[in-house]
């Protein structure tokens, strides 16, 4: 039996078997996904030996990672309820998903674990959040578990009742920071930065400020008043910043994230 099965090789999928490949070794992982066509992509991309079928699939895995879309998630249980043993464990990256929804369609008695992973796990840079069922889990089994995150970045465990807002803070945020670097990158192309280089400069400095945060464990308001010199050029900048409304729009944007998560639970 193989330790992990990926249903689902998108976005998220494929980071992630692409870091449990690394951790785990080629013939301790597979997968199986909606079409032939993409599996022999994955193949071609990975050399891991896809699974077509589902059945088989849940047959010959310790761990099964549902990486579907949750409009996928129905057809997708409907094969996998009763066809689970009690030592195999679910893992869900399904957005808006809890694992109360998750039993109620496989069984009281499946263990699950939910996960919150973003899109920067396609580098080994991804912030992902972790909540385990009120089952019993061993520790080695947690170590599988936890190994498989750490494979595409960083991992922290919260309550379950805080995944909506791990979706504000993470999940969809990094499209904030795209748009944002796209913007600064725009404004540097105005005054005659060519665009590749603007892109570098931008994306490179975001890159750096938040290994700033990280490593220096500084508050963000300490570090950005370290750069702002009275009277400056950086000072000039942040006033423009906050008279235009940019604390704002990002604490409105993350009210409409978290509400449209609570939407999808509908």
């Amino acid at each position: 039996m193989k330790k992990i099965g990926f249903i689902g090789i998108g976005n998220m999928g494929y980071p992630m078997l692409c870091g449990a490949i690394q951790s785990f070794g080629m013939d301790e992982v597979t997968y199986t996904s909606a079409t032939l066509k993409h599996m022999q992509e994955m193949k071609e991309k990975t050399g891991v030996d896809y699974i077509i079928e589902l059945e088989e699939l849940i047959q010959n895995c310790q761990i099964l990672v549902l990486a579907v879309k949750p409009q996928q998630l129905e057809e997708v249980a409907k094969k996998l309820e009763g066809h689970l043993k009690k030592e195999q464990i679910v893992v869900s990256c399904i957005v808006s998903v809890t694992i109360k929804d998750i039993k109620q369609r496989l069984g009281e008695k499946t263990r699950i674990v939910r996960i919150m992973p973003n899109i920067p796990a396609m580098v080994k840079e991804g912030m992902t959040e972790l909540c385990y069922s009120d089952d019993e889990f061993t520790k080695e089994e947690q170590t599988i578990i936890e190994k498989l995150l750490d494979s595409f970045g960083h991992f922290c465990m919260i309550p379950e009742k805080l995944m909506d807002a791990a979706v504000c803070a993470s999940g969809s945020s990094p499209a904030y920071v795209y748009l944002f670097i796209e913007a600064l990158a725009d404004s540097a192309v105005k005054y005659g930065i060519p665009r590749k280089t603007a892109y570098e400069m931008a994306a490179q400095t975001v890159l750096g400020a938040a290994k700033m945060v990280l490593e220096t464990e500084l508050h963000p308001g300490i570090l950005k008043d370290a750069v702002c010199s009275p009277g400056g050029t950086t000072i000039a900048g942040v006033s423009a910043l906050e008279q235009n409304g940019f604390r704002s729009a990002i604490s409105a944007a993350t009210d409409a994230c978290y509400q449209r998560a609570i939407q999808l639970k509908e």
